[in-house]
């Protein structure tokens, strides 16, 4: 007998923005600010084509995961899964989905950053072989009106 998935991958749309954000809203660990406003998202979806994605299952959503790139570099955000949906390798699939989509653009190396208190974002990423920096800081600056966070 073959076991069929319960979950499907798709790229990402507009479309789909409450439901991400419904999901970012109830997820510890994952924050949510100005820059992932409706508008922001939506640059950002027309900036990186075909590189967030999300999970479907019972035709609702139950993982998401967005990324980007400058060129040389990839950037993974927002990987997230519902409690309901996890240990079942959904969050595998949409992490392939966007490392196969930026590695077809000649892309090889990805960051994600992780809240320091969001230790089983840490566990995840570490378990998979994504090595924590530990030679640079990041610095963010935001201007005047930005989201402050």
């Amino acid at each position: 007998m073959t076991h069929l998935p319960t979950h499907h991958i798709r790229q990402m749309s507009i479309a789909d923005y409450e439901g991400v954000i419904g999901m970012m809203r109830s997820t510890p660990g994952v924050s949510f600010r100005d820059a992932d406003s409706r508008d922001s998202t939506e640059r950002y979806l027309l900036r990186n084509p075909g590189l967030s994605f999300v999970a479907v299952a019972s035709d609702a959503l139950v993982g998401c995961v967005m990324s980007g790139h400058d060129g040389r570099r990839g950037y993974l955000q927002h990987l997230m899964v519902l409690p309901s949906h996890r240990n079942q390798g959904i969050a595998s699939s949409l992490v392939e989905s966007c490392l196969g989509s930026l590695e077809s653009l000649g892309i090889l190396k990805s960051h994600i950053d992780v809240f320091q208190t969001n230790t089983l974002a840490q566990h995840y990423w570490e378990g998979r072989g994504w090595k924590l920096r530990t030679d640079i800081r990041r610095y963010s600056f935001v201007r005047s009106g930005g989201d402050s966070a």
